[in-house]
Parts: structure tokens; C-alpha cells; sequence
């Protein structure tokens, strides 16, 4: 009998005050160094975007989103949601079980199983988790271009002192999450 075939599914950028959040899903291939995967958020921005590219050569991915309109009009939970199933849709090989990041996997898929700090502890979650945290970060860098007052290149979005004072200073734009307090706050000044 084949074995099972595991897709991890995670997100990134729910904390963040712009920009969408990203989901990924993941089946890896064989040939993958297991050892490199590792929770997103303890790997060095220049190791990530090295170990993302290993990655997509060797498993089968996909990405998702969920735009600052929908995380403002569903809230950030239901659009976490919705950019996870998107991402699992998307994938062109399809597992028999996805492993999803957190408490909460997508209502839609129905052969999903919840793992807690997952991105900590399975290896398929993990690579999802740099693989959607690369592919966000280099968006937000290049929106930042756009708008440099922002450093969205440092901060890719996350509410940093500086984010928040270039909100006071320059107000928003188009890309800030309009339901977010600090954003919401200066809207109702």
C-alpha cells in the first residue's frame, strides 16, 4: 500500500497593518533536505530566501491570498482562512490528508487535520511557513518601493515604531488595513 501523502498548509502576515496574508501549501518530494525545515520565524531573512528556493524545487506547492479588502471586510480569522484554502486548492498534486498550522483549518477542506505550533514540529507545515513568509516578505518590499516612507522593506508591514509613526506622519494608503485599531485610529481622527 502507498503511504499517505501530507500537504502543510500555513500562513503568514495576520499581525501585520498592511498588505494581504499569504498561505502556502506544501508536499514535499523525497529528495528535500529535512534538515533545513524549521519554523519561518527563526530563520535569518538571507537563509529563508535560500531555503524557500530549495523548497519550490523540491515539493509541490502553492500560494493563496487574501487581500486587505477582504481581511477588512470578513476580519483577519475568516480571510487567514480563505487565503489557506486557496493556497490547498491551488495545488496540483493533491494529498491525502493537509496538516494545518493553528486551531483552525479551513471548513471547506475536509481531509484536514489542526496541529498546534505546527510550524515548529512538522516538517511539510514548516516549509510552508517560509515559503509563504519569502513570498510576502519580497511583496511587501516591493510595494515598499512604492511607498518608502513606510519601510515596508524592514518591516514588511508589521505594526514597528517607525511603521506607526510614518502612519501619523503620512496617514494610509490603500494597502493598510482600514479594521486594524492603529490604522482605524487614524482614520477616525
Amino acid at each position: 500500500m502507498a503511504s499517505k501523502i501530507f500537504a502543510g498548509v500555513d500562513e503568514v502576515g495576520r499581525g501585520c497593518l498592511a498588505g494581504p496574508v499569504i498561505s502556502c501549501a506544501v508536499i514535499l518530494k523525497k529528495n528535500i533536505d529535512k534538515k533545513i525545515l524549521k519554523d519561518s520565524k527563526t530563520i535569518s531573512f538571507k537563509d529563508r530566501l535560500k531555503i524557500a528556493e530549495h523548497i519550490k524545487k523540491n515539493s509541490w506547492y502553492a500560494i493563496g491570498s487574501a487581500s486587505v479588502k477582504e481581511i477588512d471586510k470578513y476580519n483577519i480569522f475568516n480571510a487567514s482562512l480563505l487565503s489557506m484554502e486557496r493556497a490547498a486548492k491551488k495545488l496540483k498534486r493533491k494529498p491525502h490528508i493537509f496538516l494545518i498550522d493553528g486551531t483552525h483549518a479551513p471548513k471547506k477542506l475536509k481531509n484536514s487535520k489542526t496541529v498546534i505550533k505546527g510550524d515548529q514540529k512538522i516538517k511539510c507545515i514548516s516549509a510552508a511557513s517560509i515559503v509563504a513568509k519569502v513570498y510576502r516578505d519580497l511583496y511587501m518590499i516591493k510595494l515598499g518601493n512604492k511607498f518608502p516612507q513606510y519601510k515596508w522593506h524592514k518591516n514588511f508591514g508589521y505594526g514597528t515604531d517607525q511603521h506607526l509613526g510614518a502612519l501619523k506622519k503620512f496617514g494610509i494608503t490603500n494597502f493598510h488595513r482600514k479594521s486594524y485599531k492603529p490604522v482605524h485610529n487614524i482614520l477616525s481622527r
